[in-house]
């Protein structure tokens, strides 16, 4: 079972999409790009489906709303008049898309693969673990054990890149400039206040081991027993 957003203001549509869905998934409807944006924030959502013309913000803005931060699957949901701007939505990161009027098993078909895919890629990414501590994408967890601890975006995804480099020091710069693709200002805060939040929430899980060191001069990095 998976969590769909559905952002599609034509009730009638609306309907007849989460008809399709609801009894395998669970379904979240939004009506507008305001809605949708709101609804995907607060919520675990596994996959969008998302109509390109919409009240509030448009299609188009959802979607590099929604890829600024989270790489969940986005299946855009087209009239016929606007395939031409298919292509542009694809390469802002949608992962397919669907023309209306649809053909209701097509739908069910493609949703379904990109949940396989999806699915795929996190049992993957899940098994990124160090010591006695694994990462959990789909939940922005880290795991020790019965115990687990949710991460803050950030705080994941500093964590996530220090697992697939181990024994790699990354300079504040680095680390900074790969997690919020934005220059590094010498003198902020930021990096450190995440990292010290960090370390917290890993001493939770696991009080016995220490997981992110500071090398003097260089940088930060995993440590190894």
């Amino acid at each position: 079972m998976a969590n769909i957003l559905l952002i599609e203001d034509n009730s009638d549509i609306h309907e007849i999409l989460k008809d399709l869905f609801q009894k395998e998934h669970t379904v979240y409807s939004a009506y507008s790009g305001t809605e949708g944006i709101s609804l995907f924030e607060r919520e675990e959502i596994d996959l969008v489906l998302l109509d390109i013309m919409l009240p509030g913000k448009n299609g188009d803005e959802v979607l590099r709303e929604i890829r600024k931060d989270s790489q969940v699957p986005v299946v855009m949901l087209t009239a016929l008049g606007e395939k031409a701007l298919v292509s542009q939505y694809l390469l802002d990161g949608a992962n397919d898309y669907i023309v209306k009027p649809f053909n209701l098993d097509e739908v069910f078909a493609r949703i379904t693969v990109q949940l396989r895919s999806q699915q795929a890629l996190t049992v993957e990414e899940e098994g990124q673990s160090f010591k006695n501590i694994c990462l959990l994408k789909a939940t922005f967890e880290a795991v020790c054990g019965e115990k687990s601890v949710r991460l803050s975006k950030k705080e994941y995804h500093i964590l996530q890149l220090l697992l697939r480099h181990p024994k790699k020091i990354y300079t504040k710069e680095e680390l900074f400039e790969q997690v919020w693709e934005e220059s590094y200002l010498p003198g902020d805060n930021t990096l450190n206040t995440h990292l010290s939040n960090l370390r917290k929430k890993l001493a939770q899980l696991d009080p016995e081991t220490d997981y992110i060191e500071t090398i003097w001069g260089l940088g930060v990095r995993l440590k190894e027993d």
